[in-house]
């Protein structure tokens, strides 16, 4: 691309110069040529150093798996402190979150290679809480701009975050907790999947994938996130559809998505036999939805996003997982959840930019509800009804590392209270 770019400009420079050729020498010309190469090569330099606008952010591994050569390399990672202000319920806590590495290869203009790998926690062995996971690993096959295929494991297009979630792409330390506990992000499935740009701006993807397995849920205060299986040995007795529709424009994205289908999975989870014999009996269809948005005016950054989830059969489910004995982590039977839902708005304000920095304070209100309605005969945890407020501000040192500072109060729980520091980076 650099290269045709400088031809054209070397083309463009001696059709100007033709009419004044006989008074230039053979030094003044390449001199003139020289010049124009040189402004062309700052203008390419500067236009990759610019952040994506508000509503485009790409991706790392998009980025990567996009690149010019064959195959390319990105990644990410972040660390945050958590200061809690009641340290005698929680304990403040430093993490190295995660470290990851996107490995892309493109085989021709249309066949390409994603894979994404994290280690999460730091380090991983079966005496550590850190975990190494592979995210990402699929094949996808352009035939059009309005058609293009992909088969393998990859992120599910439900909200904002699931698919763009690098820590200079969002504001915060924390991810915000509705894109975490009622979307389960980062949350993938095993499948195929059809997307493309059908008109200026207006993007599609749908698929058929893996979906959860109920005799996995053990923990409400997440919705049905302990259920998503990860591609790991998954259950696939039950499959499940997803379908998004996005609309982009330079400062704006309008959206949103569902995903839906059975996760009873025959029982195949549960050991059990009169367990396995209450699942194997109903299908315990999940459906989860989403509508989102982001608007840039000038210097102010707006998001906002709705998300509800519904589980069928929650009853059967519940009864049996009681007999499998499965219990919450805090050691209580499993009040599943019939429904849930939540959403957030959000406003940033560039205050400062110069150069590559830009100093950005933010504020996030919202509300979520892991168990709106619970199994018959089970009773709702009140600590799963929360209001978070979040005030805080990115500073970015360059669109691809950032500082971050914030703090946030629990409404419902407030020893939750805690201040944030982080740092993050993307490339």
């Amino acid at each position: 691309m650099k290269k045709t770019l400088i031809a054209l400009s070397i083309s463009a420079a001696l059709g100007m110069q033709q009419a004044s050729a006989a008074q230039l020498t053979l030094e003044e010309k390449i001199d003139i040529l020289q010049q124009e190469i040189e402004a062309l090569k700052a203008q390419v330099a500067q236009n990759q150093a610019k952040p994506a606008a508000s509503g485009t952010e790409q991706s790392a591994s998009q980025t990567a798996a996009g690149g010019s050569g064959a195959t390319t390399v990105g990644g990410y990672g972040e660390i945050a402190y958590n200061h809690y202000r009641n340290t005698d319920a929680h304990n403040s806590e430093a993490d190295l979150r995660r470290f990851v590495l996107f490995l892309g290869h493109r085989f021709n203009d249309d066949l390409r290679f994603v894979s994404e790998m994290e280690i999460e926690h730091a380090v991983a062995s079966k005496d550590d809480n850190g975990e190494v996971e592979v995210e990402q690993m699929y094949l996808d096959y352009r035939l059009s701009n309005a058609v293009n295929l992909k088969a393998g494991l990859f992120l599910i297009p439900l909200g904002i975050l699931n698919e763009t979630h690098e820590p200079p792409t969002y504001y915060g330390v924390e991810r915000n907790e509705v894109e975490t506990r009622i979307i389960p992000s980062t949350w993938r499935e095993g499948g195929v999947g059809i997307y493309g740009e059908v008109a200026e701006g207006l993007r599609y993807d749908a698929g058929i994938t893996t979906g959860f397995d109920a005799g996995k849920i053990d923990d409400p205060a997440f919705g049905i996130r302990s259920g998503h299986q990860e591609l790991q040995l998954a259950k696939a007795n039950d499959l499940s559809v997803y379908g998004a529709l996005n609309y982009r424009r330079p400062g704006m994205l309008l959206g949103g998505g569902i995903f839906t289908g059975n996760t009873g999975q025959a029982g195949a989870s549960l050991l059990d036999p009169a367990a396995k014999a209450l699942l194997k009996s109903v299908g315990a269809r999940l459906t989860l939805w989403d509508l989102h948005a982001q608007y840039s005016l000038g210097k102010l950054d707006l998001q906002a996003l709705y998300a509800r989830g519904k589980l069928n059969d929650a009853d059967t489910v519940a009864a049996a997982l009681l007999a499998e004995g499965v219990v919450t982590p805090s050691g209580a039977p499993v009040a599943v959840s019939k429904s849930f839902d939540g959403w957030y708005a959000q406003a940033a304000y560039h205050l400062w930019q110069h150069g590559d920095m830009d100093l950005t304070p933010f504020y996030r209100y919202e509300r979520y509800n892991t168990q709106r309605e619970v199994a018959a005969g089970f009773t709702a945890d009140p600590a799963n009804n929360e209001t978070v407020q979040t005030l805080g501000i990115n500073f970015r040192l360059h669109p691809q590392v950032v500082l971050k500072a914030d703090y946030q109060t629990f409404k419902t729980d407030s020893t939750k209270d805690r201040l944030n520091l982080g740092l993050g980076y993307m490339f």
